[in-house]
């Protein structure tokens, strides 16, 4: 029977890569251990070394992926795995502060994405299950796969795909001993327009692998840390949540349905500097120890600790409501997008000057054994232990100002006399005018009025277990058969406080604002394209919060506040009721096994690898709500106490949930053409499970007069998964006369559905665990009636999915066959076309309308040109994705229209010495800026302008 072996051209590259040869420790049969002598060797290094390493392994690769491999560790040149993973085909990245953060897989956003390192399932920071990927260093991280078909042996969880992340194997490394340092300083040229923010930052590594004992103990130790200013010049549009009739037309029926003679107005605006401090410390510890041949036990830590802190100051402005008076009114359909404003004395038109202080402490941690037995030539068994947890604590703390008439009197008033002009120019800045302009940088005008904090912080931890078997079969169809079992143990807390003191929209009596000083204050003027705005006054928080609160700013709680159910609210005059009810566990358990066979045959005188098996997971699911049974005893009301001893007796504590089995089938084929060609074939079906902030939450169940029950959650422990059946086919064609490939690749997902809020009648409120009697008194005659399900309002699987279809083109080449210099030249490319039937519907802009999946561009296109000769190398890297849907964050988070963007990097390096390389690295070198709207480009979602990174510095390998 023909078995698959390596092609000549693979087997230089080997030859040419002892690297990538000595990998592994392990012979493997399949593969020559010697090259033949009249191979031509074909040598590459640095950049291009490391692409045709990736080549390598996507090629002998058993699934449809893409993959990142580095020389060394700190060889990966991005600041992030985020930016990393960015180069690859089908992937594109959400630019959060300006650089990537989380990643889109074949227009699925983050959501849809599973994660794992080193094989092991990873948590969050962000309340998702998405992991923010900012928080791992590059040069912590030795290779990573985007697994696009999944096969069985893989952790279920990603409809999108599965990113696997590894950290250093030592004992598979090359060199008896190898360290590796980056020192880098970091400048961005946009600090400067910001009033006291940082300008510069540095980049540090170390990491050291070594092997001793005759090879048989490996040890890895990294450490890497980033230090980098956080710079952002925006303009953010505000939603347009009412409406007024602004054009006085008659016969006017065109507007909502509520009132069709109305247009849409906007709730306001905002123009900001922000700045801030980034800080991450990445570190990294594995130990391995084969004593004998058959057998490897290695353990393994990964941490980060990824600190921001930042400020956002300038105006921000309420246009009013429908009972602001609206002067020349601009329309875009029915939306207003520029008008004169003025204040009346029913709205509450105002212009608040904001010195917001937030800060932001994330912790991921992320530990494992794993042990690798060869129990014979047949049998080899592999069992792992990991835990992985994430802990986040954001403090939002807003400090607000607003506009006196006179800042000395000894009443200071609120002045009222409030007119704005305002005109939006699509995705340029707006025009904008303030009666009250001279005033924001007055200390003899501004006051403070308001302090708010509001922490937001969440735990999140999993447990898992895993045993895994590996069967060689003597077969002519297939090789091996692989089962195994995982158990997994989730728990996900979070928890909300609050504390505010004063009023934003006016001056309160009860807490009277504050007069500022001039060693409070400094005045703030626009540059650049924002130059043209008014100045205002950036407040030191220190010096106003010592100032107003001289024993001691207090601290935030959690707390009822003056909320329905409570008796004494203990001088509180607004409902906190939301701190108790958005905190809360969710607890998630899963116990997943399965069998795949492997194969290895030929057909029609073409070898044909793959795999088929399949995945069976049982999951149960649940979480803590407080149920609004409005004070029944009999329902389970009970006394709720508050960190101040508010007490509440409408709610009754209760755990939710739900357990459910699935199977997920999967196949994949590689057709062998011939040495150089092949062609993939894939289909399975996947899953995603529901964010797992969205399993928590309060809920109600109220039962009226005649023994209908009712009730509602703004989230859903009975959520089940996103469900896809998926289908690949590519091409992949690998030179033979030089380094490099070319691929195209269809696909096509179709999703069951998607997480939307429905109305559910006949809902089981007793089979799903709601505390709800069988019967109730009739209130008149006194009887016994008996209850009946009614309406239940949630979040809920809608059953709406629809297809996700596209195009994946991939090109590689390092053009060795020209002439010298030109040998060192290449390019590698990639673009995808995407495409869904899948929308959402959207109305912050007015106009209900559809919009396409969040994170889905139809276009995006990745290219890197690098060129290398003797000890210089030098690239450039241009990622275009066109229009998208994603999370603006504003006063509130929103869901908008991203318009289309062009982020362009370069790097260049030289090499000194063998040991020591000198780099210089500029990221968004265009200084592209964030551009987004509500619907249409007349409708200004945000501009925001980050700055150019650029990064000097040093790189030691020896």
């Amino acid at each position: 029977m023909k078995k698959f072996k390596l092609s000549a051209l693979m087997l230089a590259l080997f030859a040419a890569n002892s690297a990538i040869a000595n990998e592994s420790q392990t012979k493997d049969e399949s593969k020559p251990e010697k090259v033949q002598a009249d191979l031509e060797v074909i040598e590459v290094s640095g950049f291009s070394r490391s692409l045709i390493q990736s080549l390598n392994q996507k090629r002998f690769s058993d699934t449809v992926s893409e993959q990142i491999s580095a020389d060394d560790l700190g060889a990966l040149p991005d600041i992030s795995m985020a930016d990393a993973l960015t180069r690859l085909p089908g992937i594109s990245a959400v630019r959060t502060g300006g650089q990537a953060a989380q990643i889109n897989i074949r227009g699925l956003s983050g959501g849809f994405v599973f994660s794992t390192l080193n094989g092991r399932e990873q948590v969050s920071t962000s309340g998702s299950r998405s992991i923010e990927f900012d928080q791992y260093p590059s040069e912590l991280i030795s290779s990573a796969a985007v697994y696009k078909s999944p096969k069985a042996s893989l952790i279920e969880g990603g409809v999108a795909g599965t990113v696997e992340l590894e950290t250093a194997s030592p004992l598979n490394n090359s060199q008896q001993h190898k360290f590796v340092a980056n020192v880098r300083g970091m400048y961005n040229d946009r600090a400067s327009e910001v009033f006291d923010a940082t300008e510069f930052g540095d980049r540090i590594s170390f990491s050291y692998q070594g092997k001793y004992l005759d090879d048989t103990l490996g040890v890895a130790l990294g450490y890497a840390r980033l230090f980098q200013p956080s710079v952002a010049t925006q303009f953010i549009g505000l939603a347009y949540n009412d409406t007024k009739d602004v054009d006085g037309l008659a016969n006017d029926t065109n507007g909502p349905t509520q009132n069709p003679a109305n247009e849409y107005i906007s709730e306001g605006f905002e123009l900001q500097h922000s700045g801030g401090e980034e800080t991450r410390n990445g570190y990294l510890a594995a130990i391995e120890w084969a004593p004998v041949d058959n057998f490897k036990l290695k353990g393994d830590a990964f941490l980060s600790r990824f600190d921001k802190k930042s400020f956002a100051r300038g105006f921000r402005v309420k246009l009013g409501g429908p009972s602001a008076a609206y002067a020349n009114p601009q329309l875009d359909g029915n939306t207003v997008i520029g008008a004169a404003v003025n204040r009346t004395s029913q709205s509450y038109t105002r212009v608040e000057i904001v010195n917001d202080d937030n800060q932001d402490f994330d912790e991921v941690d992320s530990f494992g054994v794993n042990a690798a037995w060869q129990v014979n030539d047949r049998l080899s068994v592999n069992a792992d232990v990991s835990l992985s947890r994430a802990k986040s604590n954001f403090r939002n703390g807003l400090l607000w100002s607003l506009v006196a008439e006179d800042a000395n009197a000894e009443a200071p008033v609120f002045d009222t006399n409030v007119a704005i002009n305002y005109q939006l120019n699509g995705l340029s800045l707006p025009d904008v005018g303030f009666n009250q302009a001279a005033a924001f940088s007055d200390i003899n005008r501004v006051m403070v009025s308001k302090y708010g904090i509001y922490p937001d912080q969440t735990e999140d931890e999993v447990t898992a277990f895993r045993l895994d078997f590996k069967y060689e079969l003597e077969n002519d169809i297939f090789s091996s058969v692989e089962f195994g079992a995982r158990y997994s143990d989730r728990e996900y807390s979070r928890k909300r406080s609050v504390f505010e003191y004063g009023n934003d929209g006016a001056f309160s009596s009860t807490q009277p604002p504050m007069r500022l000083t001039d060693e409070m204050t400094s005045i703030v003027d626009w540059q650049g394209e924002f130059s043209y705005f008014p100045s205002y006054l950036a407040i030191d928080l220190d010096k106003a919060l010592n100032a107003w609160f001289p024993d001691g700013t207090p601290q935030p709680v959690q707390t009822w506040g003056n909320a329905d159910g409570v008796d004494d609210a203990q001088g509180y005059t607004s409902n906190y009721s939301w701190t108790l009810l958005q905190s809360g566990s969710v607890f998630e358990d899963v116990l997943a096994a399965y069998v795949m066979v492997n194969i290895n045959t030929e057909v029609a005188g073409l070898a044909l690898l793959g795999n088929v098996g399949v995945r069976r997971i049982e999951t149960d699911q649940s979480a803590t709500v407080l149920e609004n049974v409005n004070g029944d005893a009999r329902l389970g009301a009970q006394n709720i106490v508050d960190e101040n001893g508010i007490i509440n007796d409408l709610y009754a504590p209760n755990v939710l949930g739900i357990k459910y089995t699935d199977y997920l089938p999967s196949l994949n084929l590689n057709l062998q053409l011939n040495d150089n060609s092949q062609l993939r074939f894939a289909a399975a079906k996947v899953m995603s499970r529901a964010p797992i902030n969205r399993l928590a939450g309060d809920a109600s169940a109220n039962v009226s007069d005649d023994g209908v029950i009712n009730g509602s959650s703004n989230n859903n422990p009975f959520l089940k998964p996103f469900y896809a059946d998926q289908y690949d086919l590519s091409y992949e064609y690998y030179f033979e006369e030089s380094n490099g490939s070319v691929a195209a690749a269809l696909f096509y997902k179709n999703i069951d559905s998607f997480v939307e809020t429905l109305s559910i009648e006949n809902f089981d409120f007793k089979g799903n665990g709601f505390n709800v009697p069988d019967f109730i008194e009739d209130p008149i005659s006194g009887e016994q009636v008996a209850t009946t399900n009614g309406i239940y309002t949630t979040a809920v699987n809608n059953g709406k999915g629809g297809y996700i279809r596209g195009l994946e083109l991939a090109y590689t080449h390092v053009f060795t066959f020209l002439p010298e210099p030109f040998n060192g030249l290449g390019i590698n490319g990639s673009y995808s076309y995407t495409e869904s039937e899948i929308s959402s519907i959207t109305s912050l802009g007015g106009d209900t309308v559809s919009q396409s999946l969040p994170g889905l561009s139809n276009n995006v296109v990745n290219a890197t040109l690098f060129y290398s000769n003797n000890n210089f190398e030098t690239r450039l890297n241009a990622r275009y994705r066109d229009e998208f849907v994603s999370e603006q964050v504003a006063i509130n988070e929103q869901v908008v229209n991203f318009d289309s963007e062009t982020v362009i990097d370069f790097q260049t390096s030289y090499k000194l010495t063998d040991s020591l390389t000198m780099l210089l690295q500029v990221n968004n070198l265009t200084d592209e800026p964030t551009q987004s709207y509500f619907g249409t480009k007349q409708r200004t979602g945000t501009t925001q302008y980050f700055g150019r990174q650029l990064y000097l510095g040093f790189t030691y390998s020896h």
